[in-house]
């Protein structure tokens, strides 16, 4: 599927000074993630990592937040369809597997490809050849957090919200990043309760590499692109290669793999079930809230999956 860039639906792109620009732009709907959102970034950082005039590329979100996960609040009430050729189209499984009825049957491969797809969209970011940095505000939650950790360099608000609430029912990280990112122990303290953490924790325990405070983000980030623009792109491609030589050697496509199966299977779980029930029933957000109920008010959010 080609992609059209003067009409971009989920972002804009942009190259100032050496830098790509890639925004995030459904502020309305919190940047969450649709169809098009893996297929227009894969393109920006293709177009990107192709320009001789771009040495680093940014990404980053219009609006109250970097990215609230997967835009699923059209299927929730089963008033929408996902639509779409399986093998021809790059869809989220999350929202194939909304409108799956558990009395039919369902197949992991099929879920497999679709998820996959998505997943590979957001990964150019640690495959192209050119450093990118993902600058985040307000929150970063779920499958936001898939694209996040692809980047090479994360920078985000002391304030921010990070985090994979779906963990606790109807979800796994499809990237299988967050052991790479943080490693086993930190990342099990989070995927085993599906609590979130702030910004400036996150620069804490490795998963930024800043955490200004919010009124400063823009700034330090700036100063940060600005420093890395300022080197010559053949050295910062060596640069990347050379270090993601280690982390491709950690075993981060098996983890890949692993995680979107996973992923699926959780969405077929007797409570994966319920959850998409309770959806239905009350709503999305309502559902979320039940989800999220036995867990009090830590690392409580409404936004994402």
């Amino acid at each position: 599927m080609s992609v059209d860039f003067d009409h971009l639906k989920t972002m804009t792109y942009e190259v100032t000074d050496r830098v790509a620009r890639i925004t995030f732009n459904r502020p309305e709907k919190g940047n969450s993630i649709v169809a098009d959102t893996p297929l227009e970034l894969a393109a920006c950082v293709e177009r990107a990592d192709l320009d001789p005039a771009v040495h680093v590329i940014l990404v980053s979100g219009r609006g109250e937040g970097f990215c609230a996960g997967f835009d699923l609040s059209a299927y929730a009430d089963g008033t929408a369809s996902a639509g779409g050729d399986h093998h021809g189209t790059v869809l989220d499984g999350k929202t194939q597997a909304i409108n799956h009825l558990p009395d039919r049957p369902w197949d992991p491969m099929i879920d497999y490809q679709m998820m996959s797809r998505s997943v590979r969209g957001c990964s150019g970011l640690m495959h192209c050849d050119k450093p990118t940095v993902v600058k985040i505000h307000g929150y970063c939650v779920a499958g936001g957090t898939d694209i996040a950790l692809h980047a090479d360099q994360v920078i985000t608000a002391s304030d921010a919200k990070i985090g994979y609430p779906p963990m606790r029912v109807w979800g796994v990280p499809t990237a299988g990043l967050w052991a790479h990112r943080l490693g086993d122990q930190r990342a099990k303290r989070l995927l085993f309760t599906g609590d979130c953490i702030t910004g400036a924790q996150a620069a804490d325990w490795g998963l930024a590499v800043e955490a200004p405070e919010p009124e400063h983000l823009d700034e330090r980030t700036e100063r940060l692109v600005e420093r890395i623009a300022a080197m010559p792109v053949n050295q910062l491609i060596m640069a990347k290669l050379a270090c993601n030589t280690a982390l491709l050697q950690q075993g981060v496509a098996t983890s890949r793999m692993v995680s979107t199966v996973f992923d699926g299977i959780a969405r077929h779980t007797p409570e994966g079930h319920a959850f998409v029930a309770d959806a239905r029933e009350h709503g999305f957000r309502e559902a979320v809230r039940h989800r999220d109920e036995p867990l009090g008010d830590y690392g409580r959010t409404t936004s994402g999956v």
